[in-house]
């Protein structure tokens, strides 16, 4: 077996998302397994240059994670031509710049979503990626989830039968900053610095639901902004100008031509209870199914109970007692290192790859849906997006 390096620009990754699971948990830990395995057996090692402004902070990230190569010069970066892929998870205003600039030096690119804040920009990097060439992608780490590939089983093994309604429940309480300290970076609560419910979930639950349930032919949303002040990092209050809240409803066509409905209801201003930080209650005609991030429970047509309509008398049942656990049948890595050891393959030995900058763009087209929805209080329709 010969092991062959790929060089990779890591752009963006000083932020929690970037740093936890792009750097450590995906490209570090491909880096400790040894590389990406290729279908003829070679490997793939991964050889990460950071970039990033602060040069300290660059710096310290690097040698923590044995990383040798860092810089704050992205345009020296990009002309190595020994670095082939650039990846990014920067701030969102920025993106669409970035990866225009890094596929015009020649660069193969990947990005976390949004790939842009509004369609037209998203639209022109998608179509620029394409012409190219080049390898694109961009992340959509929750097909990945333990859970939602327990449910995608269920789904491919007809279990649902006719598929009739999603309902998807997302979110947590997130911490205003004056009495306990916030749990999110500041800027996702001012829409100047691209913060905002809608922006950040809509262009998930995009590919979730075009890849499970059926895609997305209309929707109904209203945003709103529960917590109008928090405290920042540095304990002073600001001004919360993006909505940390939506509850959308969504028309689908169902992989089988019927119609589905999905249920959106998403916030940073709730306390949990259920079963994780998100659930997915799938029902069909043969039956029905509850995934979080890591467990999946169905249940049955033939195994659904008799409940009763009694309101003099204290419920009986336990409900959540009545269906069952699907069991891990195999071992599931992080979503976020399988979506990249995908990408990987695709650009070495153009392995076959969907999740392109072209279906990113699909997330930016929801999510200008559901804020013109709410701007106007009525149902928008969302066409074939044509790249």
């Amino acid at each position: 077996m010969a092991t062959q390096r790929l060089g990779l620009i890591m752009h963006g990754v000083t932020g929690r998302m970037g740093m936890n699971q792009h750097l450590i948990r995906s490209i570090c830990a491909i880096r400790a397994q040894g590389g990406v395995t290729l279908s003829n057996g070679d490997r793939v090692m991964p050889d990460p240059i950071l970039i990033g402004r602060n040069a300290e902070k660059i710096e310290a990230l690097a040698k923590a994670h044995g990383i040798e190569r860092w810089g704050t010069d992205l345009d020296r970066a990009l002309e190595n031509k020994d670095d082939t892929l650039f990846f990014d998870a920067g701030t969102t205003q920025m993106r669409p710049t970035l990866l225009a600039k890094a596929i015009r030096a020649g660069k193969h690119v990947y990005c976390e979503k949004p790939i842009a804040t509004n369609l037209n920009e998203a639209v022109e990097i998608a179509r620029l990626a394409q012409g190219s060439g080049l390898k694109h992608g961009a992340v959509q780490d929750k097909l990945f989830l333990p859970g939602l590939r327990k449910l995608d089983m269920l789904r491919r093994a007809g279990f649902f039968g006719r598929m009739l309604s999603v309902r998807l429940e997302f979110g947590y309480w997130v911490f205003e900053g004056d009495l306990q300290p916030i749990q999110r970076p500041s800027w996702n609560y001012r829409k100047e610095d691209g913060g905002g419910m809608i922006l950040d979930m809509m262009c998930h639950w995009r590919y979730v639901l075009d890849n499970l349930f059926g895609e997305v032919q209309s929707v109904s949303c209203i945003g709103a902004t529960h917590i109008p002040k928090r405290w920042d990092e540095n304990g002073q209050p600001y001004e919360a100008t993006a909505d940390d809240a939506a509850y959308a409803t969504c028309e689908l066509r169902g992989h089988g031509g019927e119609p589905v409905i999905a249920q959106l209801n998403m916030s940073w201003a709730t306390r949990v209870r259920r079963d994780d930080l998100v659930t997915f209650h799938v029902d069909g005609t043969d039956g029905s199914a509850v995934a979080g991030l890591s467990s999946c429970r169905a249940q049955s047509r033939v195994a659904t109970p008799r409940p009763v309509w009694n309101p003099d008398e204290k419920q009986t049942m336990n409900f959540l007692d009545q269906w069952q656990e699907i069991p891990d049948s195999q071992t599931y890595d992080n979503g976020f290192k399988i979506q990249w050891e995908h990408f990987i393959r695709h650009v070495v030995e153009n392995a076959p790859y969907k999740w392109t900058l072209p279906e990113g763009a699909k997330g930016v087209q929801l999510v200008e849906a559901a804020l013109e929805s709410w701007q106007d209080r009525r149902w928008i329709d969302v066409p074939e997006l044509n790249i």
